[in-house]
């Protein structure tokens, strides 16, 4: 086997042009690849990060139907006391948990006296919603209030456009409760809210305690707990554990068993990831997509360059391979020579590929190139995983191989006197 991977790199070296060229090519798509995989991973992190962290948080406690009616915000889907103590002592049991916060979701009617829209409010505890979200307090504009008080209010940005609304004015908030009677509640803006990708753009938020009095609620009740973790990688171990603790099937038997948890659970909830809750996951998959087309094409490049180059040196070398099997070279050992020129070629594509690959990567997070992102100014961070550098020089070494397998068999298959004979 030494002796063949020493023939084989000296016919590359005879052929240095060709070489080069075919290693270049290699090496450039490599390099194409590892950047895209790097910056679009980049723009996906921060936008989940951007979602997640500013209003949805990574996991969400619900009780079971209010997602699918989420967009009526129904006040009969809630969570009671009995039902939210349970959650919590279940939630303070999983270390993995930094913050979750309770949520109150209903619809009103914003009046600020001369003109009336509809709004969605959100009504949290401010300190347990900051740890949750804790991007929340970015959004808000520069003269906002960065606590929120009972009686206090922050209305979204597109409502405060069109009204012509600042902080520190007056608001009244009219919103129908469980029973069908209204009642409303007067407020003042503490601060205006940006908007962000995904649900939201009418989305404001008041204290806890005054979404209990404007609901006029016996108790409080909650409509939605949201969860963060101290690691947003375990996100799918925890949505498990959580399942697991509350006494509810997981993401694979929700559908066979769900009748079931139903009946035989007090409180019937359910657990979303981010990914159940927001629009911005198809943009996610969308990038995934993208990155395998990506590779598909790094596979075409490598392919259609080597085979090339392995149909060239076959046909260039003819009577080369004649004389070879002439002398009673076996058509094994020829097919495995023309099959190691190929894996050079696609091994040192790969490395100096993964070389430069790093060394781009670096100058593009030197350079700090900036995009805006709602009110947030991202700069992109790319980085790729040992996982993705190792697995992409991997595909190209095996694709390498399989493109030199037909020229190699080709040679292989030659017989010895008409190859003499070839001029």
């Amino acid at each position: 086997m030494r002796k063949i991977f020493k023939i084989a790199f000296r016919n590359l070296l005879r052929y240095r042009r060709r070489t080069v060229l075919t290693s270049s090519l290699i090496t450039f798509g490599v390099v194409a690849v590892l950047l895209f995989v790097a910056v679009s991973g980049s723009f996906k992190n921060l936008m989940i990060g951007q979602i997640t962290d500013s209003m949805i948080g990574h996991l969400q406690i619900h009780k079971k139907g209010y997602v699918s009616s989420i967009d009526n915000l129904p006040l009969d889907l809630s969570i009671n006391k009995e039902g939210i103590k349970k959650i919590e002592t279940v939630l303070k049991q999983v270390p993995e948990v930094e913050a979750f916060s309770p949520r109150i979701k209903f619809g009103g009617i914003y009046s600020n006296f001369t003109e009336t829209t509809n709004i969605r409010l959100n009504a949290v505890y401010p300190d347990n919603e900051f740890k949750t979200v804790p991007q929340l307090l970015s959004r808000l504009s520069d003269n906002s209030k960065k606590t929120l008080d009972p009686g206090e209010i922050y209305i979204p940005e597109l409502l405060a456009n069109s009204m012509n609304v600042k902080p520190g004015d007056m608001a009244v908030i009219i919103a129908t409760n469980k029973d069908g009677s209204v009642n409303g509640k007067q407020f003042i803006v503490a601060g205006i809210l940006g908007s962000v990708t995904g649900p939201g753009g009418r989305d404001g938020y008041i204290h806890y305690d005054d979404g209990v009095d404007v609901l006029r609620m016996e108790q409080a009740e909650t409509h939605e707990i949201a969860v963060r973790l101290k690691n947003f990688e375990e996100l799918l171990n925890i949505d498990a554990v959580l399942r697991n603790k509350l006494g509810l099937p997981s993401t694979g038997d929700k559908a066979a068993k769900g009748d079931k948890d139903s009946k035989g659970s007090k409180e019937s909830l359910e657990v979303h990831t981010w990914e159940a809750l927001s629009p911005f996951v198809n943009i996610a998959n969308m990038i995934d997509i993208m990155s395998i087309f990506i590779k598909v094409m790094l596979i075409a490049i490598v392919m259609i360059s080597i085979m090339n180059v392995m149909m060239m040196a076959v046909y260039e070398r003819i009577r080369e391979i004649g004389t070879i099997g002439a002398i009673g070279t076996l058509p094994g050992k020829i097919l495995s020579m023309f099959m190691v020129e190929g894996l050079c070629l696609g091994v040192a594509g790969s490395i100096f590929g993964s070389i430069i690959g790093l060394i781009v990567i670096f100058i593009v997070n030197t350079l700090e190139i900036q995009f805006n992102f709602g009110r947030e100014v991202f700069i992109i961070n790319a980085s790729i995983s040992a996982g993705d550098l190792i697995g992409i020089s991997v595909i190209v070494i095996i694709i390498s191989l399989i493109a030199s397998f037909q020229p190699a068999f080709k040679a292989s298959r030659m017989e010895p006197i008409k190859a003499l004979r070839h001029v």
